[in-house]
C-alpha cells in the first residue's frame, strides 16, 4: 500500500500518493511546549492545485500502485495532459473545471484514504496534511507561497483556533 500525498485527482484536491515510508513512532515527551496538543485539520487551500499535477515523477506512486481496478487506472491516465497536469485544471484560475463532478479519487476524504491507501480514519488529518505538504514541496518548492498558505490554513483550523 502506498502512503498518500493527496489523492490522485484531487483537483482536487488530491494529494498524489508517495511510495511507502515506514517510520518508527516517536516516544512521547513528558513536557509539552507552546501549542502542544494542537491538532491540524486538513483542508484544501484555494489557488494551490499541486495535487492536479498528475504526472509527478518517480518519488510518487504510479496509478498501477494505487488502484486495483483497471478502470480507475485508465480514467486516471486519461486525465493527464501533455504537460503532466490534469486536463481539467485551469492554470489561469487555479481551479478544477469539474470540481463538483470530479472522480472519487480526486477527493481527500477519510473513506477514500482508507480505501486507496489503508489509512485509518483516526490518522486521516495527519496523513492528508503530510501528503499535501509533500506534494506542494515537489511541485512548487519548499519555500513557496503555496506551502506557507497551506501551513497557515491547517494550523488555523485546529482546536483552539478562533
Amino acid at each position: 500500500m502506498s502512503h498518500i500525498t493527496t489523492v490522485p485527482g484531487f483537483g482536487v484536491v488530491s494529494c498524489s500518493a508517495h511510495k511507502p515510508v515506514l517510520k518508527k513512532p516517536k516516544p512521547s515527551k513528558s513536557t509539552k511546549g507552546f501549542g502542544a496538543g494542537r491538532k491540524e485539520l486538513w483542508r484544501c487551500v484555494e489557488n494551490c492545485g499541486a495535487c492536479c499535477k498528475l504526472a509527478k515523477g518517480p518519488a510518487f506512486a504510479t496509478p498501477e500502485e494505487i488502484f486495483t481496478d483497471p478502470s480507475d487506472i485508465e480514467l486516471y491516465k486519461s486525465l493527464i495532459g501533455p504537460d503532466g497536469w490534469c486536463i481539467h485544471y485551469e492554470k489561469s484560475t487555479r481551479k478544477c473545471s469539474i470540481y463538483n463532478d470530479r472522480p472519487y479519487f480526486c477527493r481527500v476524504e477519510p473513506d477514500i484514504f482508507k480505501k486507496l491507501y489503508g489509512i485509518q480514519n483516526k490518522m486521516f488529518n495527519k496523513e492528508a496534511c503530510s501528503c499535501c505538504r509533500d506534494t506542494i514541496k515537489a511541485i512548487y518548492g519548499s519555500p513557496s507561497k503555496e506551502l506557507d498558505n497551506f501551513n497557515r490554513s491547517v494550523k488555523d483550523s485546529g482546536p483552539g483556533s478562533a
